[in-house]
């Protein structure tokens, strides 16, 4: 295909303030008309990238790309962040049964919605490299699938019993913690990482930037065959982002494979000590020639 004409693209991405510009059509271009599809919840969607191969362009949680990209799915990375976030306040614990911190967790079960989900990466990955955790010694329940299907879990992995739920479990102690994500959903949960903001915002200064969740990706064909198109979808992303006038100290959401570098090389080293990835990855090699110059 040449590199002319306007292109349709079937497109996934969350509903953000750094997106509305672009899926409200505030921001026009010559080449793209995009297609895209209503989401609530954009998590819900990423298996149908990386085992159906269903979009053009689409978000995609960072652990979810790393294990896609060591399983040679047809998606190539864009030096473009959707969502971050300090991970730190992600997990909690029920105050009813009794005072718990990071360091009482080993010999205990925690809660995870999959193994593979990027926020719980990086709390394990926090709660054993800060806090001292062997991640061994504690028992982590799971509810769900990985998203890539070729991944299997650990066999020490094990799965909640049938139509049972994560919050609930905790809340009646059928486990001790769990990573329940951006806000804790009963007022009986506490924060299990004591002070977690300031906790959060000194690993970002240790590691160079604050924890990565979600970027995007696009067809690696697409990249072949359309590379003005690749540029131009990376020039509107960057454009809606500044549009919502984003938060710059520090920065979450970074343009640019030199921006991204820090945060993408602890959580590449992170997956792979928790053997999410067979073998560690380098941060060039999750873009190509074209994508790799984007924001550079």
């Amino acid at each position: 295909m040449s590199n002319r004409g306007r292109l349709a693209l079937y497109t996934m991405l969350g509903n953000y303030p750094n997106t509305a510009a672009l899926k409200e059509g505030k921001l026009s271009s010559p080449l793209i008309d995009f297609d895209f599809v209503e989401v609530k919840v954009a998590n819900n969607q990423f298996k149908q990238i990386v085992r159906e191969a269903k979009y053009d362009v689409g978000e995609l949680a960072t652990a979810t790309y790393l294990q896609a990209r060591s399983f040679n799915k047809p998606y190539v990375l864009l030096p473009a962040v959707l969502v971050s976030r300090g991970q730190h306040h992600t997990i909690a614990y029920n105050a009813d049964h009794g005072h718990l911190s990071p360091s009482d967790l080993a010999g205990k079960r925690v809660g995870l919605r999959a193994y593979t989900v990027t926020t719980a990466t990086w709390v394990r990955s926090i709660l054993a490299n800060d806090y001292g955790l062997d991640l061994n010694a504690v028992e982590w329940i799971t509810f769900e699938d990985p998203h890539v299907a070729e991944y299997r879990d650990p066999p020490t992995i094990k799965r909640a019993p049938p139509g049972k739920e994560l919050v609930q479990m905790l809340l009646d102690g059928e486990i001790d913690a769990a990573v329940v994500g951006d806000k804790l959903p009963d007022p009986r949960l506490k924060h299990l990482i004591p002070d977690h903001e300031a906790a959060a915002q000194r690993w970002a200064q240790k590691h160079g930037g604050i924890p990565i969740n979600h970027m995007v990706v696009v067809r690696t064909e697409l990249t072949k065959s359309r590379p003005d198109v690749v540029a131009e979808v990376f020039r509107l992303l960057r454009e809606s982002k500044n549009a919502a006038g984003a938060p710059k100290n520090p920065e979450p959401l970074r343009f640019g494979v030199e921006a991204c570098r820090p945060v993408l090389e602890v959580i590449i080293d992170y997956c792979h000590r928790q053997g999410l990835i067979p073998a560690p990855l380098s941060v060039d090699s999750l873009f190509d020639d074209v994508t790799r110059k984007l924001g550079a």
